[in-house]
């Protein structure tokens, strides 16, 4: 089964930490500011820090060996850590734009450069947790980590729309400019939805594997051709993969010479 290493829980602990202290940052300048898209921007961030915990204790369990209640391991704990990451995710779109249609309905509020800056400051960081996770993950395949990459990614737009919103209502109570002082509820609306779709992809993913759907059809064919390679393979009856952590399990009946002694294992392949 694969194996956590110590570069994808160090990843996963330094998004936790972020995640913390982005959330600590935003509630405290959002409150003190009065700005509405930091204090929702931190509600998000607090999400992060309840899947960023399910990422860590994923890790913890897919590394436990095969036993006899578990025979081929443990690693689908990272799908269903992916898979209450969307939820996490898809909560959080909707608190968003519940909060912003509110924003909406309420009288413009004036925005201060300060809660701007936090902002901005926020974007960065998250840009930079990305390509991060991104990379650890890709270089370790690990699911879950990919999804908290996932989650740094929509953390962006959300942290950017607040940058747009709250840039054009500083700009227009700077120059007194009408109905730009609504710029951050209605960015934050539009972002609020990007985060949704990435929510309901993840969610749509982690489920398949859970379901144990068979793999994409492009993938079936070239293990068809892997068996059909040795001259000893006449023909397959059947054959089904299906993901099971980082791996692919592949169940082939086949058809072999009659004179031939047929000795069965169970055959485990790295996924590509």
């Amino acid at each position: 089964m694969p194996f956590e290493g110590p570069k994808t829980i160090l990843a996963a602990w330094i998004s936790l930490i972020s995640n913390l202290f982005l959330t600590l940052i935003k509630l405290f300048s959002g409150t003190f500011f009065h700005s509405t898209a930091l204090i929702a921007d931190g509600v998000h961030n607090g999400g992060d820090v309840i899947a960023s915990i399910a990422t860590l204790g994923s890790m913890k369990v897919s590394n436990h060996p095969a036993d006899r209640e578990h025979p081929y391991g443990h690693g689908k704990a990272e799908d269903i850590a992916t898979a209450f990451i969307a939820i996490v995710l898809g909560a959080a779109a909707l608190f968003l734009i519940f909060d912003a249609v509110k924003t909406l309905l309420r009288p413009a509020v004036s925005v201060s450069l300060w809660a701007l800056i936090a902002a901005l400051i926020s974007a960065l960081w998250k840009w930079v947790l990305y390509v991060y996770t991104s990379a650890v993950g890709k270089q370790n395949k690990s699911k879950s980590l990919m999804a908290t990459a996932s989650d740094h990614l929509a953390d962006i737009y959300a942290s950017l729309a607040a940058v747009v919103g709250l840039g054009v209502a500083w700009i227009g109570d700077w120059f007194n400019l009408p109905y730009t002082k609504y710029g951050d509820p209605v960015a934050g609306i539009i972002v609020s939805i990007l985060i949704l779709r990435i929510a309901i992809v993840m969610a749509v993913k982690s489920t398949n594997v859970l379901m144990e759907s068979n793999v994409k059809e492009e993938q079936l064919e070239e293990y068809r051709k892997v068996f059909l390679s040795f001259p000893e393979v006449k023909r397959i009856d059947r054959l089904r993969a299906r993901e099971h952590g980082n791996y692919i399990l592949i169940d082939a009946r086949i058809g072999l010479p009659a004179n031939m002694t047929i000795r069965h294992r169970v055959m485990t392949l790295p996924r590509q």
